[in-house]
């Protein structure tokens, strides 16, 4: 039986050598819907007239699905959702040609799977540990953490347009005070860098929260992470740092995990950053308070 629309058998050609991110993402959810369904490979595969292997290459990312292809995908798992629709629709479409091709050569590959990743999202939740986030870093601080490498510098400027032009994508960033206190560049950088926390809180888009040293709660605060959200829930994906680089999770159970720990900890720091407060709050028990205090500190070093 051939159902799909160009009544046309697909075979495995044409695979992918290299497949991104967002290629391996999509393909994610492509087996998700079909295991949801508890239809096999071969099955959903003569419904959408796709011979061989060709539905696990599909769903690994190494073999591309047309958009008229993907609506009978979605139609067969019985997915309606609109805004999954729309999201997955996007994702099929995408060239992945942007800014960041000509980066190419000088970035690592989890970089421009990243920037991609950020053209798309919806919003951000970002946790970082002993690092200012990327995205709210000066260009002094970046080239500290770059070895004054100009092309990845470049790049990570570029990258900070996305939370920084008209259409700006809404960003919310829990800060470990600990990464307030390293002292990356020197005094004068990470007051320079601090005075920028603070004129980035004015944006309408951009919150950002400090948590403590002092926070007498648990909630696994060690590994950094960034949840990037898609047009539906399920489309969000996590950007998770370790020690040996970043990598990038996609699968629902742990997607929500992280959510879930971001939730926590948003709740575990200080109140928002307000930068139209005329002061710090008594002990400091504000964000704002807070870099106003270290920032003083700063100025005898």
């Amino acid at each position: 039986m051939s159902g799909h629309p160009s009544g046309r058998e697909v075979t495995s050609v044409g695979l992918r050598g290299v497949v991104s991110e967002r290629q391996r993402r999509f393909g994610e959810e492509l087996r998700r819907l079909r295991e949801g369904t508890g239809m096999s490979g071969p099955e959903i595969g003569e419904l959408m007239g796709m011979k061989g292997p060709a539905v696990s290459h599909t769903e690994a990312g190494r073999l591309s699905l047309n958009i008229e292809r993907l609506h009978v995908w979605l139609d067969v798992c019985g997915m309606t959702d609109p805004d999954y629709r729309a999201g997955m629709a996007a994702m099929c479409q995408s060239t992945g040609r942007g800014w960041w091709s000509e980066y190419r050569p000088y970035v690592v590959s989890n970089a421009i799977d990243l920037a991609e990743f950020e053209d798309a999202a919806k919003a951000f939740s970002s946790y970082q540990t002993h690092l200012i986030p990327g995205l709210l870093q000066t260009k002094a601080y970046t080239e500290v953490m770059h070895e004054y490498a100009e092309k990845k510098v470049e790049f990570r400027r570029r990258r900070q347009q996305v939370i920084t032009t008209e259409s700006a994508t809404p960003f919310h960033a829990v800060i470990h005070e600990a990464a307030l206190r390293m002292m990356y560049g020197g005094p004068a950088v990470m007051r320079d860098q601090l005075n920028h926390l603070v004129e980035m809180a004015h944006l309408p888009h951009v919150t950002i929260q400090i948590l403590p040293f002092d926070c007498t709660v648990f909630a696994s605060t060690d590994t950094a992470f960034m949840v990037m959200h898609g047009a539906q829930s399920r489309l969000d994906t996590v950007l998770v740092e370790n020690p040996h680089g970043s990598s990038f999770l996609g699968d629902p159970e742990g997607v929500t995990k992280f959510r879930r720990k971001f939730d926590r900890i948003k709740g575990m720091a200080l109140p928002p950053l307000n930068p139209s407060t005329s002061g710090p709050s008594p002990a400091f028990r504000d964000s704002l308070g807070m870099i106003h205090h270290i920032r003083y500190k700063l100025l005898g070093r």
